[in-house]
C-alpha cells in the first residue's frame, strides 16, 4: 500500500471513530428507547468500519474530540436530526472518497452503501418535538417578522421618535404574540387528528413571536435615530430569517436559498409598503410629534 492511500484510509478511520462517539453520546442522552437503540446500532456500525480500515492500515487513530463535542452539543440543543444531517453532509464527501478507494479495496463499496443507509434508517424512526412543532415556530416567527417589521417601518416615518416608537411597538408586539398563541391553540385543538398538543403549540408560537419582537424592538430602545434603528431592525430580521431557514433547510433537507428569499422578500416588501403608508399618513394628517 502506498503512503498516499494509507493516509486516506487513516483519514477515513478518524471520521468513522469520530462519528461512533457522536452517535454513542447522542444515544446516551435520549430517553426514547427505540431511537437510542437505532443510534447505538449505527454507532456500532461506524465502529465496525473503523476496525475494517484498521486491518488495512495497522493504525488506530483517535477521534476528533472537538467535532464530537460540537455535534453532540448541536444534537442536545437543536435535536438529533439537525446534528445528524450536518454530519451526513460531511459523510457525502467521505462517500466520494470511498468510491475512489474502492478501486484498490473493493469492500469500500460496502462501507459506502452502509453510510448512505444511516440517515434514512434513523430519520424514519425519529419523531422529535423540535420538528413536530416547527410549523408553530414558523407561524410565530413569520408573523412577527412581517407584521412588526412593517409596523415599525410605518411608525418610523409617521412618528419619527424612537422613544415613542419603542413602547408602541413593544405593546403592539406583545399583544400580537398573545393573540397568535391563542389562535394557534384553538387551531391545533380543532385538528383532532394532529400529533401536536394545543398547549405546546401555543407556547412555541408565542415564545417565537415574543423573542422576535424583542430583537426587532431593541434598536429603537438603544438608539435615538429612528432611521438607523429601522435599518438595524431590518438587518436583525434578515438575520433571524437566515438562521431559522438554515435550521429548517438542514433538519428537513430542503433548499436554503429559495425559502430564505421567499421569507426575506415578504418581510422587506411589507416593510417598504408600510414605510410608504407612514409617509402618506404623516402628510395627510399633519403628524408632527
Amino acid at each position: 500500500m502506498d503512503e498516499t492511500l494509507k493516509q486516506r484510509l487513516i483519514e477515513a478511520q478518524r471520521n468513522e471513530i469520530t462519528e461512533y462517539h457522536v452517535y454513542t453520546r447522542l444515544a446516551a442522552s435520549r430517553k426514547d428507547l427505540a431511537v437510542r437503540s437505532v443510534l447505538e446500532r449505527i454507532g456500532n456500525e461506524e465502529r465496525g468500519h473503523y476496525e475494517f480500515w484498521a486491518r488495512h492500515t495497522g493504525e488506530h487513530p483517535g477521534p476528533r474530540r472537538r467535532r464530537v463535542w460540537w455535534y453532540v452539543l448541536l444534537g442536545r440543543i437543536f435535536g438529533v436530526v439537525f446534528s445528524m444531517r450536518l454530519m451526513e453532509k460531511s459523510e457525502e464527501r467521505a462517500e466520494a472518497n470511498y468510491d475512489d478507494i474502492a478501486r484498490h479495496i473493493p469492500d469500500a463499496q460496502r462501507i459506502a452503501r452502509e453510510e448512505k443507509q444511516h440517515e434514512e434508517t434513523l430519520l424514519g424512526l425519529i419523531d422529535e418535538e423540535h420538528l413536530r412543532y416547527v410549523g408553530s415556530v414558523v407561524l410565530g416567527l413569520n408573523d412577527a417578522l412581517v407584521e412588526l417589521t412593517g409596523a415599525l417601518a410605518g411608525m418610523t416615518l409617521a412618528l419619527g421618535k424612537t422613544d415613542l416608537i419603542a413602547p408602541i411597538g413593544l405593546i403592539t408586539g406583545l399583544a400580537a404574540a398573545m393573540s397568535m398563541a391563542a389562535s394557534e391553540y384553538l387551531s391545533t385543538k380543532a385538528d383532532e387528528g394532529g400529533r401536536k398538543t394545543p398547549g405546546k403549540a401555543a407556547v412555541y408560537t408565542g415564545v417565537a413571536y415574543f423573542f422576535t419582537v424583542l430583537l426587532l424592538i431593541l434598536p429603537f430602545l438603544l438608539l435615538s435615530q429612528p432611521i438607523v434603528a429601522l435599518g438595524l431592525t431590518v438587518l436583525g430580521a434578515m438575520s433571524v430569517i437566515a438562521v431559522f431557514t438554515y435550521y429548517i433547510s438542514v433538519a428537513r433537507d430542503m433548499p436554503f436559498w429559495r425559502r430564505f428569499t421567499e421569507m426575506a422578500g415578504l418581510s422587506l416588501s411589507v416593510a417598504a409598503v408600510s414605510f410608504g403608508i407612514g409617509y402618506v399618513v404623516r402628510v395627510l394628517f399633519g403628524v408632527d410629534v
